[in-house]
């Protein structure tokens, strides 16, 4: 997932532009996880097919795909949680 810590939400980049805020951060973390993903079923493609070797690294890649997925619907639920409460608030 794509660190955000230190970083405001809507810091302008290295050019004095805009990031984009926590939209472009969740997608840029999404992109990163799905990256992960598909790296982890290449690794094992290339195990089940014989071109490689290292069936521990494919493993462990495969883990922290698994992982990096898992983090990302935490901070999802975590997200929808606080929408939930804010929209229950009485204005």
């Amino acid at each position: 997932m794509a660190s955000i810590s230190g970083n405001s939400l809507h810091s302008p980049d290295a050019h004095g532009q805009n990031n984009g805020g926590f939209m472009a951060i969740m997608a840029d973390a999404i992109r990163g996880v799905d990256a992960k993903d598909q790296m982890a079923a290449a690794k094992m493609a290339e195990v089940d097919s014989g071109a490689s070797n290292d069936l521990v690294g494919a493993m462990l890649m495969s883990q922290e795909a698994g992982l990096s997925f898992s983090m990302m619907m935490q901070v999802r639920n975590k997200v929808m949680g606080a929408v939930d409460d804010l929209m229950k608030m009485p204005l």
